[in-house]
């Protein structure tokens, strides 16, 4: 239920937003709105404002439109020409249909700058011990390294260190890495490794950079309510000792003899108030990456001192947070950029494509982790939004502004049959993409 609110409050704001950047700018050009959908299909709610506008609630949430008064739609009163929108000047129309795309980037703006001044943490990039055989294990990586630059640009969460990666073309990608120690070294990953690695669906896997766990005793922190742990009787603070008589020396530990049970129960050896106790635990079954996986619903006892040094506490003045959240828009949205042209050139994987099924499931496992990562995920899916509404191709935002440019360039609009034959390219290359999005989220949803 989470999952499904979370997805549509995320649809209906951004919606919204666009639709009413469109809505605002019309206003503005004087031009006559006669509807406001928010969604598609058969209404569910509508009502008729002061101004003749329709604003209704339909049945299918994946979109909405604005339609204004338009001669090539349907006849025109004599009296009501000038509000119609293909009356108005080129510059006005232009404004009115770049709007919604404007509107989505100036909610990401608003909702960077609230996180900014509010404040919010961010795990530090420190690595698990990579996998053998990949990049990081060939270049020397090991766990508890933590990266702390990339070529030259300060590293200090995995979601830059993600998107630098992946921004990283044909150059090697130089990391400067801190110890476990506190040595300072440099390792270089080749860019033939990224260029591979780019072409799966989870790049920084691929590289062998696993986000890494200090070495944390096997204390437990907080049992889940009615779990196998809650049920069988364990308690938070509890020392885990063994599991089935197999000594227990941390947290990993515990975590590697749960994983690896596939069938019956677990016998927990523990320390309570100084005293043993003897635990029989029924663990769950789950999938996860295509493997049976046992849990048994606890998590750890976090040491204040370890989870200060994991994690980065990022706040900001009104003017500087405004300035990072105008700065990080605008560096997501080249990257964005950067990221379709590769997929176009094939230098991406289109498995990194996304559709609804993903987006539900991130909006709901963001709300789930609190309310300040679901603004910073509403805020980069805006940027996604604005940044796709933008591209030129017919039946988005982007389409009718080339449509402009043509028409600003040669002096008269683009013919009819013209735009006519570039709605239906425009169709079929949004429905391949859609394909591929929902293909790629059909894939990861059978593959757990």
């Amino acid at each position: 239920m989470t999952t499904l609110l979370a997805f549509l409050a995320t649809l209906g704001i951004l919606i919204v937003v666009h639709e009413l950047g469109h809505y605002a700018a019309a206003r503005w050009a004087g031009v006559r709105i006669l509807h406001f959908s928010v969604g598609f299909g058969r209404p569910l709610w509508k009502r008729t404002d002061r101004r003749g506008t329709v604003w209704a609630l339909a049945t299918i949430p994946l979109g909405g439109y604005v339609r204004f008064l338009d001669e090539r739609e349907a006849p025109v009163a004599d009296n009501e020409k000038d509000q119609a929108f293909n009356r108005q000047p080129l510059g006005k129309r232009a404004v009115i249909v770049a709007a919604g795309p404007i509107a989505n980037f100036i909610l990401a703006i608003v909702l960077l700058w609230g996180l900014n001044l509010h404040g919010y943490s961010t795990l530090r990039p420190v690595l698990a011990s990579a996998p053998a055989g990949t990049p990081a294990a060939m270049a020397g990586l090991q766990g508890g390294d933590w990266v702390l630059g990339l070529n030259g640009t300060p590293i200090d969460n995995w979601q830059t260190l993600a998107e630098g990666l992946l921004a990283t073309n044909k150059t090697d990608a130089r990391l400067e890495i801190e110890d476990a120690n506190g040595h300072l070294r440099e390792v270089v990953l080749p860019s033939d490794s990224l260029q591979m690695a780019a072409q799966g669906s989870e790049p920084l896997r691929a590289l062998g950079l696993i986000p890494g766990h200090p070495t944390l005793p096997p204390v437990i922190g907080s049992v889940v309510a009615d779990g196998p742990a809650a049920q069988a009787g364990l308690q938070a603070r509890d020392r885990v000792l063994a599991v089935n008589a197999e000594p227990v020396p941390n947290w990993q530990t515990l975590v590697h003899h749960i994983r690896q049970t596939t069938q019956g129960d677990l016998t927990l050896t523990i320390e309570r108030a100084g005293q043993p106790l003897t635990l029989r635990v029924t663990p769950q079954f789950v999938s996860e990456r295509g493997q049976r996986l046992a849990r048994i619903g606890v998590t750890p006892h976090m040491d204040p001192v370890i989870l200060e040094r994991m994690r980065t506490v990022h706040q900001d003045g009104p003017v500087e947070g405004m300035v990072h959240a105008i700065e990080r828009t605008w560096d997501l949205s080249i990257f964005s950029l950067r990221m379709m042209g590769r997929m176009l050139m094939g230098e991406v994987s289109v498995k990194n494509l996304s559709g609804p099924i993903s987006i539900a499931d991130y909006a709901g496992q963001s709300a789930q982790a609190g309310w300040i990562p679901f603004v910073g995920f509403l805020a980069l899916i805006s940027i996604s939004l604005g940044v796709l509404n933008l591209l030129p191709i017919p039946m988005l935002d982007g389409g009718h502004l080339l449509y402009y440019l043509l028409e600003w360039i040669g002096g008269k609009p683009v013919p009819d049959r013209i735009q006519e034959l570039a709605q239906r390219v425009g169709i079929a290359l949004l429905l391949t993409l859609m394909t591929f999005a929902l293909y790629n989220d059909l894939a990861r949803l059978l593959a757990t």
